[in-house]
């Protein structure tokens, strides 16, 4: 096998005719980033938090990505179990911080091991164990990444509320893994969930 000489990569590189002003485009983007952020909201009024009836279960949302705020790396939102019900069950990569502002209830939670399967295909596997957290109105809740979770509302008469903050971090690194393994009772993909429906739920 000849070897070919470092000199000769020459007629490798020099090949091409794309154009590209991708360093100028990040420059513009670093200088330009503190007028943009003056549009980006601080304060968010209590009501035009978003509503959602979604498949982890109805959710008001405090900081997201698709807001527009000065929030850069965590999204945020208020969760509502109805009495006696559950949220969603779902496996996250990113790490989240839980706050129980009212009510009572438990978590349930499943560590996962990474698995190689055929092809190289990687996959998550469930652990045998699932450990229960008991939690009540002014605890935090610690869900490591990669955890399934679902919370559980203890009260049958009152409904409970959580604050889930979820690191941002994870997505804007690629790592966007996140798969419902079981939707919330309440889900109804077909609702406005908005101040007034939500007191059905309550």
């Amino acid at each position: 096998m000849s070897k070919q000489a470092p000199w000769d990569e020459y007629a490798a590189w020099c090949q091409g005719n794309v154009g590209g002003k991708h360093y100028a485009s990040l420059l513009n983007d670093a200088q330009t980033k503190p007028e943009r952020d003056k549009a980006r909201r601080k304060v968010i009024k209590a009501s035009e938090h978003p509503w959602e009836n979604s498949p982890h279960g109805l959710l008001k949302h405090l900081v997201n990505e698709e807001m527009n705020t000065r929030a850069e790396t965590v999204d945020a939102y208020m969760q509502i179990i109805p009495p006696g019900s559950r949220s969603g069950r779902h496996r996250q990569l990113a790490e989240q911080a839980v706050y129980v502002v009212e009510g009572y209830g438990y978590d349930i939670h499943v560590d996962c091991d990474l698995a190689i399967a055929e092809g190289e295909r990687y996959q998550w596997v469930p652990q045998q164990e699932e450990r229960r957290f008991e939690w009540e109105a002014g605890d935090t809740i610690y869900i490591p990444p990669n955890t399934i979770s679902q919370h559980f509302n203890g009260d049958p008469a009152h409904p409970a509320r959580v604050i889930v903050i979820t690191n941002r971090i994870y997505k804007q690194s690629g790592l966007n893994d996140l798969e419902q393994l079981e939707t919330a009772p309440e889900y109804d993909p077909g609702e406005e969930l908005n101040a007034e429906t939500i007191r059905k739920y309550l």
